[in-house]
């Protein structure tokens, strides 16, 4: 099977030089590129773990507040639950920035959800069920649990995004185009030097021509 060269370069010296010079190049970015792939994808690891934790919490959070929800809805009723849902004003205070890790910006959540008492959620004690109370607080931890998911299951998202990019052109330096630029070089060294021995040879037909003219 032929190896494959870069089409269209003259065999020239310069073209030699500049070859060698994009191959230590392209050897220099394999190099790079490999060692940026095994960062992000430790770090990679690293988050899913996070992730991992972080998803079961919010989940056994979540079933927690739903019983408690289900158990006001029994006592109190569905249209009184609702009441009172009603009378709860919003208090998620959230500010979205970014940070940089391996050059891939990934997101930064901070999440502020204030801690309410019964008063400051706005029902009264005599209609309600201390089950519903229970229930709401359980919901505003299941908030910054789910807050801090999404920023890290973003963060995971984006990382294998650039793992698998990294991974493309790391391979495609490693099998296709530091190969090529090899092979290339190669050729262009058999071509020079094929080249300077037929210019040797006419050289000496030349001088023996002109010996044997002399004569």
């Amino acid at each position: 099977m032929a190896q494959e060269t870069i089409e269209g370069i003259n065999p020239t010296r310069m073209e030699l030089l500049n070859l060698r010079n994009r191959e230590k190049l392209a050897v220099k970015g394999h190099s790079l590129l490999k060692e940026k792939r095994d960062a992000l994808i430790m770090e990679f690891f690293n988050i899913l773990d996070r992730v991992k934790g972080a998803r079961q919490k919010a989940e056994e959070k979540l079933k927690e507040a739903y019983k408690d929800l289900t158990a006001a809805q029994i006592i109190m009723g569905d249209l009184a639950v609702q009441k009172s849902a009603l009378s709860v004003k919003d208090s998620v205070d959230v500010e979205i920035t970014s940070r940089s890790i391996m050059g891939v910006v990934v997101p930064v959540v901070d999440s502020k959800i204030d801690s309410k008492t019964i008063i400051d959620r706005g029902y009264g004690f005599s209609d309600t069920s201390v089950k519903i109370d229970e229930a709401a607080k359980k919901f505003e931890e299941s908030i910054n649990l789910i807050i801090e998911l999404g920023e890290t299951e973003k963060t995971i998202y984006l990382l294998a995004a650039e793992v698998e990019s990294t991974k493309r052109r790391v391979n495609a330096l490693e099998h296709i185009m530091i190969p090529k630029l090899q092979n290339t070089v190669k050729s262009i060294e058999m071509r020079l030097q094929e080249m300077e021995r037929e210019t040797f040879v006419q050289l000496k037909m030349i001088k023996s021509s002109i010996e044997a003219n002399a004569k």
